[in-house]
């Protein structure tokens, strides 16, 4: 069964793409390459709301999505990010190489995010003011491609991570490369097909391995036609008894996932909550495997 999260009609659902957002507070650096960056929100703002008083809220860390390629940077999750900051997170939008740019692709580009996660709780030390940030280590929030990098890093590092929200996430890749998504965006990441470079894609595809042991939500729209959401179903499906839970969003496309305004939002709020201990997230009747 689900319920009906959906983002509802929208005259341009990427929209939010190119809505503008505050700028970030802070920009770190966790290596020497221009895109090895982040650029953090402290927690509070201009959408300040009475979320924001009582305990402190652990670190969200967004990866954004475009297919790993370099046409799409961080700047598409402002709206996003602002939008948590102002509900008493601190947010940090990861920045890493991508298809297309020096260093982009296999490794370079898991190789970054890797390495952000790895820097960030150093970067972010006395930078964030005390007590406006909860200890342990952040929650990995990743769209669509960055879904898919969220998922490989928690399962590569799960003691770096407190919890993973995947929203609309590319999984299997190998079938991905098979539908062709993006016109060869798996193919440009990997550089070629599972058939030529089998290791890479072993090592790559967070389905060839157990869920991260850590709590992790996947948000998918059922109208999702960048990023299909079988590929979301069939992960789930394959693991129960584990801290993995499914939302499946009727009426979504694949946009609704990161935008503030659409009717899905309050949907991955919830499941935020849930993963940072302050909910319970969506009911359990609106979770498929």
């Amino acid at each position: 069964m689900t319920e009906d999260h959906g983002a509802g009609p929208a005259a341009d659902p990427r929209a939010v793409l190119d809505r503008p957002a505050p700028p970030p507070d802070v920009r770190l650096r966790y290596g020497t390459d221009p895109e090895q960056v982040a650029d953090l929100r402290l927690p509070g703002g201009p959408a300040d709301t009475v979320e924001v008083a009582g305990a402190a809220r652990p670190l969200v860390v967004v990866v954004h999505g475009g297919f790993w390629r370099a046409g799409y940077d961080r700047r598409h999750t402002g709206p996003l990010a602002a939008d948590l900051a102002g509900r008493g997170y601190p947010v940090v939008q990861l920045e890493y190489r991508r298809t297309g740019q020096p260093g982009g692709g296999w490794p370079g580009t898991l190789d970054d995010v890797a390495a952000g996660l790895a820097a960030l709780p150093g970067l972010v030390d006395g930078v964030i003011p005390a007590g406006r940030m909860a200890p342990g280590p952040p929650i990995l929030l990743g769209h669509s491609a960055g879904g898919h990098l969220a998922l490989w890093a928690a399962q590569h590092a799960p003691d770096r991570v407190r919890g993973v929200l995947a929203l609309a996430p590319v999984l299997d890749l190998a079938e991905a490369y098979r539908l062709d998504l993006d016109g060869g965006a798996v193919a440009a990441l990997l550089g070629g097909g599972p058939e030529e470079f089998p290791d890479r894609y072993a090592a790559a595809d967070p389905t060839r391995s157990a869920p991260p042991p850590v709590r992790t939500s996947i948000l998918h729209g059922t109208l999702d036609r960048q990023v299909p959401v079988a590929a979301s179903r069939r992960y789930a499906a394959a693991a129960p008894g584990t801290a993995l839970r499914f939302v499946e969003l009727p009426g979504c496309e694949h946009f609704g996932v990161i935008d503030p305004l659409s009717r899905a939002w309050p949907a991955v709020l919830a499941e935020l909550h849930w993963l940072a201990g302050r909910s319970g997230g969506i009911d359990a009747a609106s979770r498929s495997r």
